[in-house]
């Protein structure tokens, strides 16, 4: 068994989540404490300019000027969380095996085999004067696959822990949603389409806030059911699994002409609609539906997804014990332990890669 730190900065650019996790890379054998390091407004702000930069890199290894901030940015901020979380729970570095760095992504594309998550892994190593693996998704891309999700081994060691009935499927909403299917040693997965990067895009724009705090905007609102079946008409959603998106894929997609409450509606209903529209293509009907990531935290979408699901049940991770908002950051210090032991990491059922295929780059201090 190692001891493992995960760390993740999703697509939400909220900021940076830190789990514990004892495991072997097969099974779990207990959880530790949690972190959690905000991004401030200011940074927030850097790393929007990445995402507007990152578009012009041709070359993965490319930095344009707004990149390369933000990936000093990113590199110091894990290192500060991470020093953070040792200090507040008082855990001896020395006891800490890897640590697994996701760093944060700005750019997805799989189809030109390119695939962008800044944060210099070797910097952060010489920082906490620990070994890390990052770079998790970039041999899973390089040989045809989609990159992501990544998660979804970890989500059936989960699964097993917790003796969920099968088939289960569990459903993580950050900035892109993403599904995982699994029944005994078949796993299917896939991006669905929007977590909450479109509605916390909207009201930033309308309303300078980051998010709808607990769904209570979109809760005063009607969602409008013409938009919404016209956004589904998106070829993403008639593609098969597994397929994956870039948080700005659907960028463009705007609700004008709407109240801000009845826009709010709508784009927290088009996350829900377009989740339940992966029903159709999953071999079997799950016996439940398991919601992890910040999406779990906002009871009006909870509330348009078990609507959308039912009359499958809907909880969350929390419902189950699980840290529910650690889960991400867990699963990379799940796929750190696996990377050094040469476990695969993605499969052809989860990022359509021809056969199973570990990842990760190990750097030591």
């Amino acid at each position: 068994m190692r001891n493992a730190i995960g760390l993740m900065s999703g697509t939400s650019l909220d900021g940076v989540d830190v789990a514990w996790l004892r495991t072997d890379g097969e099974q779990i054998e207990s959880f530790g404490p949690t972190g959690y390091r905000p991004y401030s407004a200011a940074e927030r702000d850097v790393l929007r300019a990445a995402l507007d930069a990152a578009p012009r890199i041709v070359r993965r290894e490319e930095r344009p000027a707004g990149v390369a901030a933000a990936e000093d940015l990113v590199t110091r901020v894990h290192a500060e969380a991470v020093e953070s979380y040792l200090a507040a729970n008082r855990i001896d570095r020395r006891t800490v095996d890897v640590v697994g760095f996701h760093g944060q992504t700005v750019l997805h594309r799989p189809h030109d085999r390119l695939t962008v998550q800044i944060g210099d892994g070797a910097t952060l190593a010489k920082a906490l004067k620990l070994p890390v693996v990052y770079d998790l998704r970039a041999a899973d891309v390089a040989a045809g696959g989609q990159g992501a999700p990544l998660v979804p081994v970890y989500h059936r060691a989960l699964a097993r822990l917790a003796d969920c009935a099968m088939p289960a499927c569990i459903v993580n909403i950050g900035g892109v949603a993403n599904v995982t299917y699994i029944d005994d040693d078949t796993l299917i997965a896939c991006d669905t389409g929007p977590g909450n990067a479109l509605l916390d895009d909207y009201l930033l724009r309308h309303t300078s806030e980051a998010m709808d705090r607990d769904g209570q905007i979109a809760a005063q609102g009607e969602p409008d059911s013409d938009w919404i079946a016209q956004a589904l008409e998106h070829p993403f959603f008639d593609a098969p699994a597994p397929k994956s998106l870039d948080r700005n894929d659907f960028a463009s997609f705007a609700v004008d002409g709407l109240s801000l409450e009845d826009g709010a509606a709508t784009l927290t209903a088009f996350t829900a609609a377009s989740i339940a529209r992966i029903v159709d293509e999953l071999p079997n009907q799950p016996a439940s539906w398991i919601v992890t990531g910040g999406g779990a935290n906002n009871p009006t979408l909870m509330r348009m997804l078990s609507e959308q699901l039912a009359p499958i049940s809907v909880i969350t991770g929390h419902d189950l014990g699980w840290q529910n908002d650690a889960v991400e950051a867990q699963a990379f210090a799940y796929l750190a332990v696996r990377s050094l032991k040469g476990l695969p990491l993605t499969y052809p059922g989860t990022t359509g890669v021809s056969a199973p295929l570990t990842g990760g780059v190990l750097v030591r201090p």
